[in-house]
């Protein structure tokens, strides 16, 4: 797959309708590629492959939250990068599959695709600065943990973390809130602001555009990908490049038009 092949899958995923069914792991092997071409995806989806077939032989005799995490962290090895967290490799789905560790969001995705497929009702949770999975079982809502194995969060803990993400007690204390199911889209683009975000401080600004312009595809509605599409530009010089995608935020949302504007007049001053 070259990148502009994923660029054009990536946004025909953006451009589906909220209730049609998302192509998640596929939308986010895409966006690996997108990022870097010289890879085999292969890899990714034979390690999803093994994983629903594990998970089906388990669910036949273990409860489905045990079956899920022992499915992903023991027969498949994934858990979270704790001593180089801030590798970029973490970010990607085709290196975590690779190295069997990644960011919690990252190993998400996989733990969302082998779900689906052995017939489990799991949801990407957007719990604040750490991303979690939610499972229906028979007894009730459960929070797992894919960076820690799989393992159940309590909701006492739950809401120890949500206070300590910044949240106020009576939000901390709603557990329906804090294990609110994200739509798989959203959980893609959570991943993009992640590498982006990384990317950025690290002045990374080729790697930045692309992961800009990757949550501009998957939500082609939003116009704020294309005021950070315009920063990562204008880091790199590409000051013209910079105008265009300032324009097209400006024509998507016309209530960013001023800050739009404003930062279209500073790149203008520079251009001239």
């Amino acid at each position: 797959m070259t990148r502009d092949e994923a660029e054009a899958l990536i946004g025909q995923a953006g451009r589906l309708a909220p209730g049609d069914d998302f192509p998640l792991l596929e939308a986010a092997i895409a966006c690996a590629i997108h990022d870097d071409p010289a890879r085999d995806p292969q890899v990714v989806r034979d390690l999803a492959a093994v994983g629903v077939e594990r998970l089906t032989a388990r669910l036949r005799r273990e409860s489905q939250e045990e079956a899920l995490a022992e499915t992903m962290s023991g027969d498949l090895r994934l858990s979270g990068d704790l001593f180089t967290y801030d590798d970029p490799d973490n970010a990607d789905v085709i290196a975590v599959a690779e190295r069997r560790k990644g960011l919690p969001v990252t190993l998400g995705i996989l733990y969302l695709h082998v779900a689906k497929l052995g017939g489990l009702n799991v949801k990407g949770v957007d719990f604040p600065g750490h991303f979690l999975l939610r499972i229906d079982t028979p007894e009730g809502p459960l929070a797992l943990d894919p960076f820690s194995e799989g393992r159940v969060v309590l909701p006492s803990e739950l809401t120890r973390r949500a206070l300590h993400a910044g949240l106020t007690p009576n939000v901390a204390d709603r557990l329906d809130l804090l294990m609110a199911p994200a739509a798989d889209r959203a959980v893609l683009i959570r991943l993009q602001n992640n590498i982006f975000a990384r990317a950025a401080a690290a002045r990374d600004y080729g790697r930045a555009e692309r992961a800009a312009l990757r949550r501009a595809l998957l939500d082609p509605q939003d116009h704020r990908p294309w005021l950070d599409v315009a920063s990562a530009r204008e880091g790199q010089g590409a000051l013209a490049g910079a105008l265009e995608a300032l324009a097209r935020a400006g024509e998507l949302d016309h209530g960013a038009a001023l800050a739009a504007r404003v930062q279209r007049e500073r790149v203008r001053l520079r251009l001239n």
